[in-house]
């Protein structure tokens, strides 16, 4: 892959790892669901105006919009607000690579390798390290909250996977469509109208810049960017620098939070980090020394 390529890589990396940091501002600001409706929002508008509907079944719009939008990122956005580290969020969350696998077999018959099958176990040992560690220093709530989202991230994949071959920014823009109106009803029933007010008639700066990083930069560049690497360079290329966004997030969590890496923390990272290095590399590395 060119130099520039490769920056635009690392570039997607550090927007989709930094943007824990724009959530966690928003959060302090208004109710999670709320920020989560904003951020669809916005996501869609005004972009729905100028990049045309991808032409498959609007179910699947529809339920990935769902399923993505209104289930994952608000069960996201709220184990951040109960108090989730962004750090420990920006890996637990990558948990989704091994639902998707889970739910792929299910639902496709689309049966793993038996080295993703190891990732995925010595992946889960990393989530147990968490959980032990979350259930003796912290409320554990906030931790199945993140691991809930990872699930829903998991069936919002494979229901992407319908879509077939698709620009995925438009997908991404008209999905977000979907999920506005949802969120925004559910905010007002479960967190009350003050956070409307205050976002619709006094918005802070660190709103309107948490919003407009989480929904321009993080959704409408990084995804624009990531699908335009993805069509002209091959799948197992691209990817792997999704491995980077934990370890951005981890960073941007005791950079701007003091966020500290206990040592179960930092041994539950690692075990989740090599569970993931086996499920991206490892059916390449065992191809490559037969």
């Amino acid at each position: 892959m060119p130099l520039r390529d490769t920056l635009l890589a690392l570039l997607v990396a550090f927007i989709w790892g930094s943007s824990f940091v724009a959530i966690k501002f928003g959060v302090e600001e208004i109710p999670p669901i709320l920020l989560t409706g904003l951020r669809f929002l916005f996501s869609a508008v005004p972009a729905v105006f100028f990049i045309p509907r991808p032409r498959i079944p609007v179910w699947i719009i529809i339920a990935f919009g769902f399923t993505l939008g209104v289930i994952k990122f608000s069960l996201l956005f709220l184990g951040i607000k109960l108090g989730m580290p962004i750090g420990l969020t920006s890996i637990v969350v990558q948990m989704q690579v091994f639902f998707t696998i889970l739910i792929a077999f299910f639902v496709y018959g689309e049966a793993p390798s038996r080295l993703q099958i190891i990732g995925a176990l010595i992946a889960f040992g990393g989530i147990v390290i968490f959980g032990y560690e979350r259930a003796q220093s912290a409320p554990l709530i906030p931790f199945l909250t993140i691991l809930g989202a990872a699930f829903f991230w998991g069936i919002a994949n494979n229901i992407g996977k319908k879509a077939g071959r698709v620009d995925m920014l438009a997908f991404i823009a008209w999905a977000s469509l979907v999920a506005p109106l949802p969120l925004f009803a559910l905010s007002y029933i479960f967190e009350g109208p003050e956070g409307f007010i205050h976002a619709f008639t006094a918005p802070s700066l660190k709103l309107v810049l948490s919003v407009a990083f989480i929904a321009y930069i993080a959704t409408n560049l990084g995804f624009g960017l990531w699908s335009n690497l993805l069509s002209r360079h091959p799948v197992s290329v691209v990817t792997p620098f999704a491995l980077l966004i934990p370890i951005v997030g981890m960073a941007c969590g005791v950079l701007f939070f003091g966020e500290k890496l206990t040592l179960p923390i930092a041994i539950g990272s690692g075990v989740v980090f090599a569970g993931l290095l086996i499920n991206v590399f490892g059916d390449r590395l065992m191809q490559r020394f037969r």
